[in-house]
């Protein structure tokens, strides 16, 4: 990930996979540009949950702006969030690409 490469982890339960990308990603970041460097795609909520509150617990101390973009919630706010300026999103394929996000066209 470091260089710039995908990856796909697979490993048990509880083996640190969530912490171990989230330090790549976070160590990939420019802090002072204020746009979507990351993007996280999750297959539920629950996991796109976990990973925003990592991404933020590991970078707290960088002052990282990550947003969870899921289904059941409200979408106003999520792209008022990423107007605003998100670091890392972390979300579910069904709310990331869904048309009401396709004028905030999120570049990489």
């Amino acid at each position: 990930m470091i260089r710039g490469r995908d990856v796909i982890a697979q490993a048990q339960s509880g083996t640190g996979k969530t912490t171990t990308f989230s330090i790549a990603v976070l160590q990939s970041l420019d802090i002072t540009a204020r746009e979507t460097q990351a993007l996280i795609l999750s297959p539920t909520r629950e996991l796109a949950v976990q990973i925003q509150k990592v991404v933020l617990a590991l970078g707290d101390y960088l002052n990282v702006q990550c947003h969870a973009c899921i289904g059941g919630t409200n979408v106003g706010e999520d792209i008022r969030k990423l107007d605003y300026g998100q670091h890392v999103v972390s979300g579910t394929p069904g709310r990331v690409f869904g048309e009401q996000f396709e004028s905030l066209c999120i570049n990489f």
